[in-house]
């Protein structure tokens, strides 16, 4: 089976860095951060800056390019990976599986946290959209993915915890899974239509068995 994981959320808790690199962003460009922000981690940058930069392109774009320069000097390197996970995929790979990344975090973010964790090289493939692309495009990456393995879509499963990773695989006609351990929530999962949702990894490891 071809298993396509996101990664914040679902691989790493990388709360800590992309908070702080909002944070950072805003307090550049003058802006109050919002008490509540884990709704940040998951959706495109563009999308979440724009309400508190009054839909402002120019001071749009100056917030994400503000981001990424933090991230790239230490926002990559400020997460960790959940309990249980590396376990999982070492289980998974030794039984055969594919396994790829799909993330909406770009790729030139992505590849270094990827190449520095433990289980890392298991992953055959890294997908990430664009940098200057203000979509998640959690579906073309998939079809991508789909594409490049030769994989029948019954034969392939994105794992996720966001409703963004379930809409790209109900685009694609693959089975969903959600995750609990991440930023989402049960309700969020359903209502987007995952086929099953896992409490834990060693869970999530028996659903992708049967």
């Amino acid at each position: 089976m071809l298993c396509l994981f996101d990664l914040d959320g679902t691989l790493i808790d990388s709360e800590v860095g992309i908070l702080g690199c909002v944070r950072h962003a805003l307090t550049q460009l003058g802006v109050e951060h919002p008490a509540e922000m884990r709704h940040w981690i998951g959706p495109p940058l563009r999308h979440s800056f724009a309400p508190l930069l009054g839909h402002d392109h120019d001071r749009i774009e100056q917030a994400v390019e503000l981001y990424h320069q933090r991230f790239h000097v230490i926002g990559w390197r400020e997460h960790t990976v959940y309990p249980g996970i590396e376990a999982m995929i070492g289980r998974l790979k030794a039984a055969g599986h594919e396994l790829a990344v799909v993330t909406s975090k770009p790729e030139r973010h992505a590849r270094p946290i990827m190449e520095n964790l433990p289980f890392g090289g298991l992953f055959s493939r890294l997908y990430g959209p664009d940098p200057s692309s203000p979509h998640s495009e959690k579906a073309s990456m998939i079809a991508a993915a789909l594409a490049d393995f030769g994989a029948p879509r019954e034969h392939a499963v994105m794992i996720g915890d966001r409703h963004f990773d379930i809409d790209g695989a109900v685009a694609n006609q693959v089975r969903g899974v959600g995750v609990l351990w991440g930023f989402g929530s049960r309700e969020e999962l359903e209502k987007a239509g995952a086929d099953a949702i896992a409490r834990d990894p060693e869970h999530l490891t028996t659903l992708l068995a049967a």
